[in-house]
């Protein structure tokens, strides 16, 4: 996950070496979320019977070849593709390693929350792709070659992580009879659709947040505050992946419906804190406002993972969790690509703060909508 956005801090060098408008900017991060998004429709599924461990191999090394992309083929074609196929291993991966991470801890721990695993593979997530922008932003500042050693050291990295996976416990029988292979099922559980829908809804409206700092950190660092320093605009994706990973963690045992207060309140706060420090401007305020949303989108994301765990039919969870990072992936890109329509012709701060408005709303309506439903009223539920 960490590869998925070691590329943030590195799109300026890039539009500097091919002399690319920032819309192009928002077309290749968008590249990655439509990779993310068709992969889950067609493949974030097929682990249900093919197996949990075969598919997570399958999904590093689809990494480890965009790494190879990237290293090769450095024009906005090349990085078009790269980026798509990066976001086809992180479609792959997510859904699947999610429900592997489960399924290993009931078989550990059968009577525990289901909220300790979705609270592991939320920050694995969360993690990585927090760790990605900082380790970026150190290679542009401090290594030479910048958009060539990451890459490089990644698809070493990638290499040995899907040789290690062979030696994880399968946790999926294979079928008696050959399973017929079809597309990823677009269908709620059949019972507490609200509660389905509003996680849904909370997964789109955060990732549309995280979409701004991983695609556009550095753009908005450079166009409202007049920072250029690789390393910093690593450090805002990265403060932001940071604090939601670590409210993930520093919140998995307080039951839902506090988190869910917690989310909705730092939600509001922090997005009212983004807008403010855009037209202020103020740095500080505009990354305090990131890392404070970023919170609560963390623990709202935590939330919809573990609704949707715990409404997935028996046999299914893959299928309802796959669906739930599909829902989240479109909200990465949609929000991205009017942005960076949008910017060609309004004022940055007047676009952050329409999109700080829109995304508040969501989430803290999201958050409160789950704090009903009766699957968020029992966090003690068992796998």
């Amino acid at each position: 996950m960490a590869y998925a956005t070691v590329p943030t801090p590195l799109y300026p060098l890039y539009q500097e070496l091919d002399g690319f408008p920032v819309a192009v900017i928002t077309l290749i991060f968008a590249a990655f979320a439509v990779g993310v998004v068709i992969s889950l429709f067609l493949l974030g599924h097929v682990s249900d019977w093919m197996g949990r461990r075969r598919m997570l191999s399958v999904a590093i090394l689809v990494a480890a070849l965009s790494a190879v992309l990237f290293l090769l083929w450095t024009e906005v074609p090349g990085l078009l593709v790269a980026r798509l196929v990066n976001g086809a291993s992180v479609g792959i991966l997510t859904a699947t390693a999610t429900a592997h991470l489960g399924e290993l801890r009931a078989r550990a721990r059968p009577t525990e929350s289901v909220i300790v695993a979705a609270s592991v593979a939320g920050a694995a997530n969360l993690g990585g792709l927090a760790l990605g922008p900082l380790i970026g932003g150190m290679f542009a500042e401090f290594l030479p070659d910048p958009l060539v050693l990451p890459h490089a050291v990644f698809l070493v990295v990638l290499i040995a992580a899907a040789i290690a996976v062979t030696c994880v416990p399968e946790t999926v029988s294979p079928p008696e009879e050959p399973r017929p292979y079809r597309p990823q099922r677009i269908a709620a559980p059949p019972h507490s659709r609200i509660a389905f829908v509003a996680a849904g809804f909370g997964a789109f409206a955060g990732f549309a947040l995280f979409g701004l700092f991983t695609s556009l950190a550095p753009t908005i660092l450079i166009g409202t505050f007049d920072e250029r320093d690789h390393l910093l605009a690593g450090v805002t994706a990265f403060s932001v992946f940071g604090a939601a990973a670590a409210g993930q963690v520093v919140l998995a045992r307080v039951p839902l419906r506090i988190q869910l207060s917690i989310a909705a309140v730092c939600c509001a706060v922090g997005l009212a804190a983004v807008a403010a420090g855009a037209f202020a401007p103020s740095l500080a305020v505009f990354l305090g406002g990131g890392i404070v949303s970023g919170v609560g989108v963390g623990v709202l994301f935590k939330a919809a993972v573990t609704t949707a765990s715990g409404l997935a039919e028996p046999g299914r969870r893959g299928e309802t969790l796959a669906l739930i990072f599909l829902i989240a992936y479109c909200g990465l890109a949609v929000p991205v690509l009017a942005i960076g329509a949008i910017l060609t012709v309004v004022p940055q701060s007047t676009v952050l703060l329409v999109f700080a408005t829109i995304v508040l709303v969501a989430t803290v309506s999201a958050a409160l909508v789950m704090r009903r439903a009766p699957v968020a009223a029992a966090p003690s539920r068992s796998v």
